[in-house]
């Protein structure tokens, strides 16, 4: 299925900043966006990366880590509108128990998936209002929705997610902003060969005997919502695989 960005005043292509697109679902999502119509600005902190994707989609690429105040403001600065922020970099680490706890792991997660998330968000809202039709969409997990054993730095940091994006939603009512949150499930990325610190074998196990989404089924997601006609906030959407109903209750052929 193809969607089409909805048209500028001008006529120019929307602007679309994507933020933790070096892989997974901030890649696949640039890559349909552009597809869709839009500039795409790739941002995360593997430049080298970001460059070669930059050029296949013919949009810009700008080295961040969504952590660091000033770096946020200074590639802010240089947006004068956006249409589109979708808010993808974040990523978990570790599997301990809170007793077992590690203070890096949950440091990491929170400032990144919390508080990154935030520091592009309040960067750009003067940019994504002046659009006058601007769009947030945070990229959450069913983990902030739902509690696991071993996950309470994970899941407290994305509970924070859907907090803060119900939050939006009702401080920005009566501005021309739609905010959109979406909740994947399983999504077979780069995501657990991190959690595991890269132990591939370990991160290969979390999907035996499922099939997972991709990362361009939530790249299709994002897309969806943000070709809508500009009337239409789409609020919330969770996405699981078929043979997943909860974060820890999966159907696996083996």
């Amino acid at each position: 299925m193809s969607y089409s960005a909805n048209p500028t005043s001008d006529g120019s292509r929307p602007i679309a900043v994507v933020t933790g697109a070096s892989s997974g679902i901030g890649e696949a999502t640039a890559r349909m966006l552009a597809a869709a119509g839009f500039e795409v600005i790739v941002a995360a902190r593997r430049f080298d990366r970001l460059q070669a994707l930059a050029t296949e989609i013919d949009g810009r690429a700008a080295a961040l880590d969504v952590r660091d105040r000033a770096a946020v403001e200074a590639f802010a600065a240089g947006i004068p509108r956006v249409s589109l922020l979708v808010n993808n970099a974040g990523g978990a680490y570790g599997m301990e128990s809170i007793a077992q706890s590690v203070d890096e792991h949950w440091r990491v997660m929170w400032e990144t998936n919390v508080f990154g998330l935030m520091l592009v968000t309040r960067a750009l809202l003067p940019a994504l209002e002046a659009s006058g039709a601007g769009h947030i969409v945070n990229i959450g997990s069913i983990a902030g929705l739902e509690s696991y054993p071993n996950g309470a730095g994970y899941t407290s940091a994305k509970h924070a997610v859907v907090a803060i994006t119900e939050t939006l939603r009702v401080e920005l009512l009566g501005k021309p902003i739609h905010v959109t949150e979406i909740d994947p499930g399983m999504v077979e990325t780069e995501f657990s060969v991190v959690r595991f610190g890269g132990d591939a074998t370990r991160a290969k196990k979390v999907y035996e005997g499922v099939e997972p989404l991709v990362a361009e089924d939530i790249a299709d997601c994002v897309t969806w919502v943000a070709t809508r006609p500009p009337h239409v906030n789409i609020d919330h959407m969770r996405v699981t695989p078929l043979a997943q109903a909860s974060a820890t209750l999966v159907n696996r052929k083996l």
